[in-house]
């Protein structure tokens, strides 16, 4: 028979994994928005680099992507696990 305190760990681990990629996903949508926000006025300031903007904000974009891919890894992990 399983007891209600292992049953209630085991519901908390799961709110606690959907409240942690949530919020791993959230602050991702919100710095990639703000990266792309400021190279646009970036750009719209100094048109001739936009290029080196550009490729600035790709390789910003990524990194926010590769932290928030590896928050929700954690995530299941703990679910999971």
């Amino acid at each position: 028979m399983v007891s209600l305190t292992v049953l209630l760990a085991a519901g908390l681990a799961q709110f606690g994994a959907a409240l942690g990629a949530a919020i791993a996903v959230i602050g991702a949508a919100f710095g990639i928005g703000t990266i792309g926000g400021k190279a646009m006025e970036a750009i719209a300031r100094q048109p001739e680099a936009a290029n080196d903007i550009r490729s600035n904000m790709i390789v910003a974009a990524a990194l926010i992507e590769g932290v928030a891919f590896f928050a929700i890894a954690v995530s299941f992990l703990i679910l999971f696990v």
